[in-house]
């Protein structure tokens, strides 16, 4: 809903510059106004794409992480996958294009916004949770094919974004809990007894 209020004002005459006040973030930008902006940049639309698809990944993805993760738990990942890939592109344009990892300098007004950077990790997360393997293994090389055909910033912003969520996803492996096995209920699978 808030992402197709957003397209509808910013394809307005008078409504691109609002929406860019509030909701457009770049490298280039001061990293507190990049903080404040962040929250509503993940449904500002990407202008030059059909904003069904950013509605899709919305709806779809989004569904099932609040469905499967809880609403808070959904928000936390979406918000760490999103900021940490227009932290990489910070750091990128500061290494520049001869580094490793490094980005040219342009990239620092590419406008990032969009929720595909917080549907990737939502969907790295959820998979990891579940043991969805396969799905996995449709997800992250369709992420690397991405950047390896059209190497673009946003592609590499998701990578990072699959990264920061899979060193989430091991800590609680590395203390020798299985992400979505506490002790609820006290039964191995987590599911409740049966009383009767």
């Amino acid at each position: 809903m808030l992402t197709a209020l957003l397209h509808l004002v910013q394809k307005q005459p008078w409504g691109l510059g609002p929406i860019e006040a509030i909701g457009f973030v770049r490298a280039g930008d001061p990293w507190w106004l990049t903080l404040l902006r962040t929250p509503l940049s993940l449904f500002v639309p990407v202008l030059d794409l059909p904003v069904w698809g950013a509605l899709a990944q919305i709806l779809v993805v989004f569904g099932i992480a609040e469905i499967t993760l809880g609403p808070l738990r959904t928000l936390a990942v979406a918000h760490l996958a999103t900021p940490t890939g227009t932290t990489y592109a910070r750091i990128g344009v500061a290494v520049g294009p001869d580094g490793l990892l490094g980005l040219p300098v342009s990239d620092a007004q590419i406008v990032d916004t969009g929720p595909s950077a917080a549907v990737v990790g939502l969907a790295v997360h959820v998979c990891h949770r579940y043991r969805a393997w396969l799905t996995t293994g449709l997800v992250v090389p369709a992420m690397v094919a991405e950047v390896l055909v059209k190497n673009n910033l946003a592609g590499k912003e998701h990578l990072v974004a699959i990264a920061a969520v899979l060193v989430v996803c091991a800590v609680p492996e590395a203390g020798g809990r299985r992400p979505g096995h506490g002790s609820r209920g006290g039964t191995r699978s987590g599911v409740p007894p049966i009383r009767s």
